[in-house]
């Protein structure tokens, strides 16, 4: 899955896998996996995490091929954040080679800047019960107020008009180029992400 920060590609991912029968597999739910269980690799991962250092690409590629390993893989699965650079990508594509398989589509969800500012900029999180809320597309019964259990929202640093620019910017710099690498391999499928939830949804049905 490609696209910028809060062009909704995880919602997808979740929903395609649910649909196929797949699993939806996010580089975080991996770490989190392996620094649990324990593991060579999750052991090395937590020591880069716990300096605040980026995790080799060696390590998270390691992880990700033993995750493929696992018998509800066996008919497929979704990446969702990884890679997110070139070397990942290519790191990717060359251990994939080495077991006689491939990427067979890279969707990219696209939405405009603007549209993925105005869009994190509406949302609402409840700091006690971590409900989340959309002032525009799924707002709460009262205005600032949490259904759940009747806390003030509250918009989290992460979407900040300011936040989300940054993050866009490192998007366009590092993971951007994703684009070209996936479209040259011949298996980019492109999205349009402003449409509604569910007529992305079905337009990557279409696709795949």
């Amino acid at each position: 899955m490609l696209g910028a920060p809060g062009a909704g590609k995880g919602t997808q991912a979740q929903r395609i896998a649910e649909a196929c029968g797949i699993p939806h597999i996010s580089t975080g739910d991996i770490f989190r996996a392996n620094i649990k269980a324990g593991t060579e690799l999750g052991k090395k991962a937590k020591e880069y995490m716990d300096r605040g250092a980026l995790v080799p690409d060696e390590v998270t590629i390691g992880m990700l091929l033993d995750r493929i390993h696992e018998k509800d893989c066996e008919k497929g699965y979704i990446l969702d954040g990884f890679p997110r650079t070139i070397p990942q990508a290519e790191n990717l594509t060359k251990a994939l080679a080495e077991e006689g398989t491939r990427v067979d589509a890279a969707i990219d969800i696209e939405v405009p800047d603007e549209n993925i500012v105005k869009r994190m900029g509406g949302r609402r999180a409840c700091p006690k019960c971590g409900a989340t809320y959309h002032v525009q597309f799924n707002p709460p019964k009262k205005e600032g107020i949490c259904d759940v259990c009747g806390s003030s929202l509250v918009v989290r640093e992460d979407d900040r008009p300011e936040t989300v620019k940054k993050r866009l910017s490192v998007y366009h710099e590092q993971t951007e180029p994703l684009i070209a690498y996936y479209r040259k391999a011949g298996v980019l499928k492109t999205v349009d992400g402003t449409k509604d939830m569910d007529q992305v949804f079905e337009d990557i049905q279409a696709l795949l």
